[in-house]
């Protein structure tokens, strides 16, 4: 039996029912959870947001990409994530890894 995280994700009002597993369902809580403010690799640590979020884009959920830049010692620039899609997360099991 597996323990990596399993969301079954209502896309609202009448989109698609997806299982989403593993990080990309880690992705999915933390996008939902952040809300308007979105989600970055600085403040949600995780080793391919833009990975996830074009996984989670091919199953339906429509998620903006800002380009942001940011200083120290190896300034560049990141991706800030919104979710834009109304989910409903229907279930739940396992943990995020």
């Amino acid at each position: 039996m597996s323990k990596k995280l399993r969301l079954i994700a209502k896309i609202e009002p009448d989109g698609a029912v997806n299982e989403v597993v593993g990080r990309d369902a880690w992705a999915l809580k933390n996008l939902k959870a952040a809300g308007k403010r979105g989600c970055t690799p600085i403040d949600h640590p995780g080793p391919r947001w833009s990975h996830y979020v074009y996984k989670l884009r091919g199953m339906g959920f429509v998620i903006e990409t800002i380009h942001e830049a940011h200083d120290g010692p190896f300034a560049g620039t990141h991706g800030r994530y919104i979710l834009h899609s109304e989910v409903t997360i229907i279930g739940e099991r396992g943990i995020a890894a």
